[in-house]
């Protein structure tokens, strides 16, 4: 079972260090870490899986001297779930969302944790390089490019995450990107309810027998 902790701790060397051999010590295995920085403090953000004793791990912790203190957590994927990111003109990127957000609110009062995340772009290698990080995103299921224009660089992005197994929805537009895109879909509404059907576990619908498919 998965854990999170919220720790604060003293922005000294060898903090970070002094954490992660306490939970080796409790064969703990970091799953996911995030660090915000403070001025005299920095806080980290840890998911841990693999501690038979998480309550003893949370004890041992707070005995270190870098430690100012230690919270239990929900994981974000408990609080947020699966991600849908938007990328691409801010026309198009709003009415993806719009279909995204109503479909993921249907699914999530069923109990599925399903988010969006939409940032809008212009120029060939801003999109190129967000389409790459999305691979990196933790909890990134799919991601919907909307524009009207996207081919070159950023198609060679989406072959490559798709490679790590991040679909691709395309909105039906000119360049090379809806050749190698999951889908292609006309509708930007659409689009978003497509994503968010295809990463739901509360939906029956398979993206890989739509593949190739335009609508």
């Amino acid at each position: 079972m998965e854990n999170a902790l919220w720790i604060e701790l003293k922005d000294v060397i060898g903090a970070l260090k002094d954490i992660c051999t306490v939970i080796a010590e409790h064969e703990g295995n970091i799953g996911h870490i995030e660090q915000i920085g403070k001025k005299e403090t920095v806080h980290l953000y840890l998911e841990i899986e693999g501690v038979a004793d998480f309550d003893r791990l949370v004890v041992d912790l707070k005995k270190l001297d870098v430690v100012v203190s230690v919270t239990t957590v929900p994981t974000f994927t408990q609080v947020y779930g699966k991600r849908v990111i938007v990328i691409g003109g801010g026309a198009q990127v709003a009415e993806v969302a719009k279909g995204a957000i109503s479909e993921a609110d249907r699914h999530n009062i069923r109990g599925e944790k399903i988010s969006v995340d939409t940032i809008p772009l212009v120029g060939e290698k801003e999109i190129a390089d967000a389409v790459r990080a999305v691979a990196r995103l933790p909890r990134a299921k799919i991601l919907i490019l909307a524009g009207s224009l996207m081919g070159g660089e950023i198609a060679e992005a989406v072959k490559e995450i798709q490679k790590e197994g991040i679909k691709v929805i395309s909105l039906k537009m000119a360049g090379s990107v809806p050749e190698v895109a999951d889908l292609v879909v006309s509708d930007p509404i659409q689009a978003g309810v497509m994503a968010v059907m295809a990463i739901a576990d509360t939906a029956k619908f398979d993206i890989e027998k739509q593949k190739g498919k335009r609508y």
